[in-house]
């Protein structure tokens, strides 16, 4: 049986996945984690075969937990999972060292099929990652990348919450940060993207297709 550990900062999301984990006889112990370094914490002493890792974890995000968790432990299957779609993270999430990217809308079969592969040491891939993994190929290593492919994670997240309509208070809420943060990273978002107010970041973000 599977060891699994939720890591995400709601404790109603924890205990719902814990219930539908709970009813696969492929499943061990289910321990919970709410933020990265409680995560860090528990791996060490206690043997893990997949991670399901949230991507908004307040002060760090879960691609930057993602990073460490990959260099202190490139054994362990990570299993992002994500209330944003699949176009937004699951390419810098594989990059990161993730070994599949799921939506927190996805069925319990396909969660339980994603945790079996990963525990056994594969990718899980869904159609809609094959097709980016597969634009991103085409694309070849030559060509130009767009601009915010070189925002850091939280500068990329941030930017795709504007994108939405999100305030710099709402954003801040909702990533447990300050609104001077949120404002900081706005500021680069910005300068990174050569922007100049906000009719520039949302028709970049529709002619990149960066929002849902």
């Amino acid at each position: 049986m599977n060891t699994i550990l939720i890591v995400d900062d709601h404790m109603i999301i924890r205990r719902g996945l814990r219930q539908i984990l709970s009813e696969s006889p492929a499943i061990g112990e289910i321990h919970e984690a709410e933020d990265g370094p409680s995560a860090l914490r528990l791996l060490r002493t206690t043997p893990v075969d997949v991670v399901l890792l949230d991507i908004a974890l307040g002060e760090r995000d879960g691609l930057d937990v993602l990073k460490t968790l990959h260099g202190e432990f490139p054994r362990l299957g990570v299993i992002m999972l994500s209330v944003y779609p699949e176009n937004q993270f699951a390419l810098r999430a594989m990059r990161g060292g993730a070994h599949a990217y799921l939506n927190k809308g996805c069925s319990p079969d396909i969660l339980f099929a994603a945790i079996a592969k990963v525990a056994s040491g594969g990718l899980y891939i869904t159609p809609v990652l094959a097709e980016l993994l597969a634009q991103n190929v085409r694309g070849g290593p030559d060509d130009e990348k767009p601009p915010h492919e070189a925002l850091s994670n939280r500068e990329f997240q941030v930017l795709q919450l504007l994108a939405q309509g999100r305030s710099v208070g709402q954003i801040a809420q909702q990533l447990t940060l300050s609104a001077n943060t949120i404002s900081t990273y706005r500021a680069r978002i910005f300068e990174k993207l050569n922007l100049h107010n906000p009719a520039d970041l949302f028709s970049y973000a529709a002619r990149h297709r960066l929002t849902s």
